[in-house]
Order: structure tokens, then C-alpha cells, then sequence
């Protein structure tokens, strides 16, 4: 499994583990509304979430957003601000078992690759995850009188979005599967994390995206394909970006032209979620799109 683009790993582990970081750290300046909420999960503990209210009209309903390995509530602004100027009140979780202490804490002890690995495939930080998700909804709920909920993730968030859905899986935890659509970018193949047949059992919609450099340590990029691949038929689409790495989606602010490309890809998946069409829309350059 893959939390940084694999073409990064001949580099120092220094500079390796910047790019981790950055790589769900986009930070503008903030908008109006948006803040930064500590929360207490079921377990007691806590957790910090960034918040991006509804940019105008009523609320439509909740987007969560999950941050990748060595993020935090700082990450993935560029959907969180989408999703909140498409009438979503957006949460962006930072997950304490997986954020930057954590994930640094690993690298010290098994090098980049090992870290990385160990921090990807550990039970109690998915667990700690779906706690997350759990509190995040519930506090954004309260807040929306809109019904509609989405689950967004990138790379180990991604896992969490799988996982959240239904997944089966070898850290022995259960989702929810509670969201009417999911979203994963940089979604896990086949591994020690989900075993072959793990997304047979999703059955809500699902969005996964992927692009044509977005290698996995110890795979190429079209392992990410094998959870679409995996899953029954019914609302579940997978968009292939033209040369877009693993970074790209992690919301750098590096990659416009992806993240724009990402962005509409999403609007048009929840648009059909909303309305009960899920029939793939026009052919856009840059992006290889399946349905079923």
C-alpha cells in the first residue's frame, strides 16, 4: 500500500517524508466560517476536525473528508472547499492514530517504505478512524438539516472510505456502511489489508479515482483499479486521470489541472447519486471513466 507516490522513495528520507506530509497539506487562507473543532469520540478520546460551512443556500448535507498517512485537519481544503460550494456542510477529520506524529514516529523506527506500511496496515489506527468518522458525523449532522452524506478519502483515507463502506478486511473492523455515496482516491489493491473478494459486499455508491502515476509501493497504479473490479454492479464508477500521481490528489495545491479534473468528476458522481442516474456522463479529455 502506497501513502506517497512510489518515484519518491530513491529520494532522502528527509525529503520522503516532507513529500508524505505535504502531500495532504494544502493550506490557503482560510474563508469565512471555516474553523478548527476539538471533538471527543466514544472511546473518550479526542480529535481535531476543520470545518468548511455551506458557502451559500441551504444545507444539502454532510461531506466527511479522510486524510491520508501523516495528515491532518489542514488537508485536502481543495474538495472540502468544492463540497462545501455545492451546498455540503464539509469536515475534515485529523486523524490522531495516523497524523503526522504518527506516521513520523514509524518512519524513525522502520525507515520510509516500513513506516509507511506498518502505519497503513495498523489495526488500532483504523479503528481510531471509523471512531472519527463517527464523531465527525454525528457533530455535523446536528449542524445540517440536510439528509445527504458522503464519505471522501485519500490513500490510507481511501482505505478508511472502503472500509466504512463494508470491506472486508485484515485488521478485523467493521464499517458502519451508513453514507449514501462513497468517495476513495488512491484506493488499496489486494494486500495484507484487503484480501481478494473484499468489495463484494458494497453495495452503496461508490466513486474511485486513480491516476495513470499513481504507483503503490510494490505495485503499479493499476492495482488501485482492483477494488472497482472487485465490486457489484450498481452506481459504481472508476475514473482514470491521465498522468496524475499520487500527490496530486493529496491536495498540494501543485496540480490544478488534477484537482480540477478530480473536483468535476466528483460533482458529476453525486449528481447522479442525488438524482438516481448513475449512467455515465460526457467524455471529458484527460479522464478514462467505467460504470457499472
Amino acid at each position: 500500500m502506497s501513502e506517497v507516490d512510489a518515484q519518491t522513495l530513491p529520494m532522502r528520507a528527509a525529503q520522503v517524508f516532507s513529500l508524505c506530509v505535504a502531500c495532504v497539506l494544502a493550506i490557503p487562507a482560510p474563508l469565512p466560517g471555516q474553523e478548527v473543532t476539538s471533538l471527543q469520540r466514544v472511546d473518550g478520546d479526542s480529535l481535531r476536525i476543520k470545518t468548511y460551512p455551506v458557502a451559500s443556500g441551504t444545507c444539502r448535507g454532510i461531506a466527511i473528508l479522510s486524510h491520508g498517512a501523516g495528515g491532518s485537519e489542514e488537508g485536502l481544503g481543495y474538495l472540502a472547499r468544492a463540497m462545501s460550494e455545492d451546498g455540503y456542510l464539509a469536515v475534515v477529520i485529523g486523524h490522531p492514530e495516523s497524523g503526522r506524529q504518527a506516521l513520523q514516529q514509524r518512519v524513525r523506527d522502520a525507515g520510509i517504505r516500513g513506516g509507511l506500511t506498518a502505519l497503513a496496515s495498523d489495526t488500532a489506527a483504523y479503528r481510531g478512524r471509523l471512531m472519527d468518522v463517527a464523531a465527525a458525523r454525528a457533530w455535523a449532522s446536528a449542524r445540517c438539516k440536510g439528509k445527504a452524506s458522503v464519505l471522501l478519502g485519500h490513500s490510507m483515507g481511501a482505505a478508511t472510505v472502503m472500509l466504512e463502506a463494508g470491506a472486508r478486511n485484515g485488521v478485523g473492523v467493521t464499517g458502519a456502511d451508513s453514507f449514501d455515496a462513497y468517495v476513495a482516491l488512491s484506493p488499496q489493491g489486494v494486500g495484507s489489508l484487503f484480501p481478494r473478494g473484499a468489495w463484494s459486499r458494497i453495495h452503496r455508491p461508490v466513486l474511485s479515482i486513480t491516476g495513470t502515476r499513481d504507483a503503490a509501493l510494490g505495485g503499479t497504479w493499476q492495482t488501485r483499479t482492483e477494488p472497482f473490479a472487485g465490486m457489484s454492479p450498481g452506481c459504481k464508477w472508476l475514473a482514470v486521470i491521465e498522468g496524475a500521481t499520487h500527490l496530486d490528489f493529496g491536495g498540494r495545491g501543485g496540480a490544478p489541472l488534477v484537482e480540477d479534473l478530480t473536483v468535476r468528476t466528483i460533482r458529476a458522481f453525486l449528481l447522479g447519486v442525488r438524482f438516481g442516474n448513475c449512467a455515465a456522463p460526457a467524455p471529458v479529455l484527460g479522464i478514462e471513466l467505467q460504470v457499472k
